[in-house]
C-alpha cells in the first residue's frame, strides 16, 4: 500500500544509502566518462551540486537517483536561467534560423485565451499569456545587422523586445503594425499558418484576415507560411539548454526509480492506478508540472494481451512475478521529458530478476542501439525508420518504433520516426530531415518470448531522452539497462 507521507519516505530512501541502491552511485568525477562512452553529462549552474546525475560507462550502470529537497529550483529562482537561455536563443539562434529559412520578417500575432503555441517560447518569464492583442515582429535588415525584435502591443513583454507603439485603440494598433512593416519593406513575411504542423498554425483565421487587410495587396503578396522557421526554432537545442536538460531528465527518471520499488509497491495490495497517482503527486510535491497523466501497467504470465496497443495490462492489483511498465513526462525550465521504463516484482524466494527477462531488456537496449546508429544529418524520419526495421529484422528482433522529438513540447515537431499504429512511412512529418542539436524520445518496444512464461510474448517498452549532436546520439541522463526491482 502506498504510504501517505511521501516526503518522509524520500528522506528514508536517501539514494546515498547503499541498501536502497540497485547499483553504485556514479561520482561526479567518474560520471564525466559518460561523454566519451555514449552518456552525456553537462554541469548546470541551476543544479544543486549534491544531486547526482545518471551517466553510462562501459562498466557502470546508471546510479539510483531519488529527487529530494533542493533538487528543484523554486518558481522565483527559475526565472533567471529560463530568461538567460531565451536571450541566448534570440541573440544567436534566431538570426541563424531566419537566414537559413530565408524569412526576413516573422510575425507572431495572438490574443489572450488563444495564444499561438510558439508565443510562450519567445517571451521571458514571468509572462503567462498574451494580453489583449499581442504582436511580436522579428526583422532581419540584412548586411549582417542584428535582428530587430519589436513589440506592437499595449502591454510590454520584457526587455528582450523594443516597444514601438505607445497604446491606443485596436485600429491604431493594426495601423502601426502596417506602418512598421511598410517602413522595413521585407521581401518574405512569415506568418504562423500551416496545414500539417499544429505548432506552426497559431495565427487564427480572424487575425490573418485583419493582418492582410492592414497590409494591402502589395505587401500581402509577400506573406507566406513560416512553418520551416517555427519547426527549426522549436526543435533546436542550445548549449545552455543542454547544460540543464540532463538534470531535468534525471528528475523524471528518479521518480520512476522510487515508484518502482518496495517503498511504494506492496504486492497483492497496490494497484497500477495507485502507482500512477503516486507518480503524479510526487511531481506535484516537487513542483514539476506533468504534461500527461502518468501511465502504469502490469504484464503477467497467462496474459492474452500482448499486442502493441499502449493500454494493455492497466487497472490491476500488482502481483509478485509481474512485469511493470510506466510512461511519464514532465516539463521544467521550459524543457519536457518523455520516459518509459520497466520494473519487475520479485517472487518469494527469488534473489534476482529471471535470466529471460534480463535478456529481454538487453534486447531492448540492442534495439535502441540499432535505431540510434541510423541517425545521420539530412536523413528523414522515414529513412531512419526503414533502415532500423531492416537492421532489427536481420537480427531477429521483433521491434515496433515510435520515436519523436522533444523540447519545449513533449511531442515536439521534427522528424517522426514511426508511430505505434503505423510502422510505415509517415507523410510530411516523417519526411522532415534530421538536424544537429535536436532532442528525441528514443521510444519503442521489443517483444520477446519468455521460456519461464511458457514462451509467452513479453513487451519491453522503453523510452529515453537523448540528443543528436550531428554525429552521435547521446542519452541525456543515461538509459535503463537494469530492471527496477520490487522485492
Amino acid at each position: 500500500m502506498i504510504a501517505r507521507d511521501r516526503m518522509a519516505r524520500v528522506r528514508m530512501t536517501d539514494p546515498r544509502r547503499p541498501e536502497h541502491n540497485s547499483s553504485p552511485n556514479v561520482s561526479p568525477a567518474r560520471s564525466l566518462l559518460g561523454l566519451a562512452s555514449g552518456g552525456l553529462l553537462m554541469a548546470s549552474s541551476c543544479v544543486v551540486a549534491s544531486v547526482p546525475v545518471y551517466a553510462e560507462t562501459p562498466s557502470v550502470d546508471q546510479g539510483r537517483f531519488i529527487p529530494g529537497p533542493g533538487s528543484v529550483l523554486s518558481e522565483r529562482d527559475r526565472v533567471e536561467p529560463i530568461n538567460r537561455n531565451l536571450r541566448d536563443r534570440l541573440d544567436h539562434l534566431l538570426p541563424k534560423l531566419m537566414r537559413e529559412t530565408g524569412i526576413d520578417m516573422w510575425l507572431v500575432i495572438n490574443r489572450e485565451y488563444a495564444e499561438d503555441p510558439v508565443y510562450l517560447t519567445l517571451v521571458p518569464e514571468p509572462v503567462f499569456a498574451a494580453r489583449r492583442t499581442t504582436m511580436l515582429v522579428f526583422h532581419d535588415p540584412g548586411n549582417g545587422e542584428e535582428i530587430q525584435r519589436l513589440t506592437v502591443s499595449r502591454y510590454g513583454v520584457g526587455d528582450l523586445y523594443t516597444s514601438v507603439w505607445e497604446g491606443g485603440d485596436l485600429d491604431e494598433q493594426w495601423a502601426r503594425l502596417a506602418e512598421i512593416i511598410t517602413e522595413r519593406a521585407p521581401q518574405r513575411i512569415g506568418i504562423n499558418v500551416s496545414r500539417h504542423w499544429p505548432v506552426a498554425d497559431g495565427l487564427t483565421a480572424s487575425l490573418r484576415d485583419r493582418l492582410l487587410e492592414a497590409l494591402g495587396p502589395k505587401l500581402e503578396a509577400r506573406v507566406e507560411s513560416a512553418e520551416d522557421l517555427v519547426i527549426r526554432w522549436i526543435e533546436t537545442r542550445t548549449v545552455g539548454e543542454l547544460e540543464t536538460y540532463p538534470h531535468i531528465v534525471a528528475l523524471a527518471r528518479g521518480v520512476i526509480s522510487e515508484a518502482f520499488s518496495d517503498q511504494v509497491v506492496t504486492p497483492g495490495i497496490t494497484t497500477t492506478q495507485e502507482v500512477e497517482w503516486y507518480i503524479r503527486e510526487r511531481f506535484t510535491d516537487l513542483d514539476l508540472p506533468i504534461w500527461f497523466m502518468p501511465h502504469v501497467n502490469a504484464q503477467r504470465r497467462g496474459d492474452s494481451c500482448t499486442s502493441d496497443a499502449p493500454f494493455c495490462g492497466e487497472h490491476r492489483v500488482i502481483q509478485r512475478g509481474d512485469v511493470l511498465h510506466t510512461d511519464v513526462g514532465i516539463c521544467y525550465l521550459r524543457l519536457c521529458t518523455d520516459t518509459q521504463e520497466m520494473g519487475y516484482v520479485m517472487k518469494l524466494g527469488e534473489s534476482e530478476v529471471p535470466a529471460d527477462l534480463v535478456a529481454a531488456l538487453a534486447t531492448g537496449n540492442r534495439w535502441q542501439d540499432l535505431l540510434t546508429a541510423e541517425f545521420e544529418t539530412g536523413r528523414t524520419g522515414n529513412q531512419i525508420l526503414a533502415a532500423t526495421r531492416v537492421a532489427a529484422e536481420t537480427e531477429g528482433i521483433h521491434a515496433s518504433i515510435y520515436t519523436h522529438p522533444l523540447g519545449f513540447f513533449g511531442h515536439a515537431p521534427g522528424p517522426t520516426i514511426g508511430m505505434w499504429d503505423n510502422q510505415g512511412p509517415t507523410a510530411i512529418r516523417g519526411d522532415w530531415q534530421l538536424h544537429p542539436d535536436t532532442a528525441y524520445a528514443i521510444e519503442g518496444n521489443v517483444k520477446v518470448k519468455v521460456k519461464a512464461w511458457d514462451d509467452q510474448w513479453v513487451q519491453i517498452k522503453l523510452e529515453q531522452s537523448a540528443v543528436f549532436d550531428g554525429e552521435r546520439v547521446l542519452y541525456l541522463a543515461g538509459r535503463q539497462s537494469r530492471w527496477h526491482i520490487v522485492r
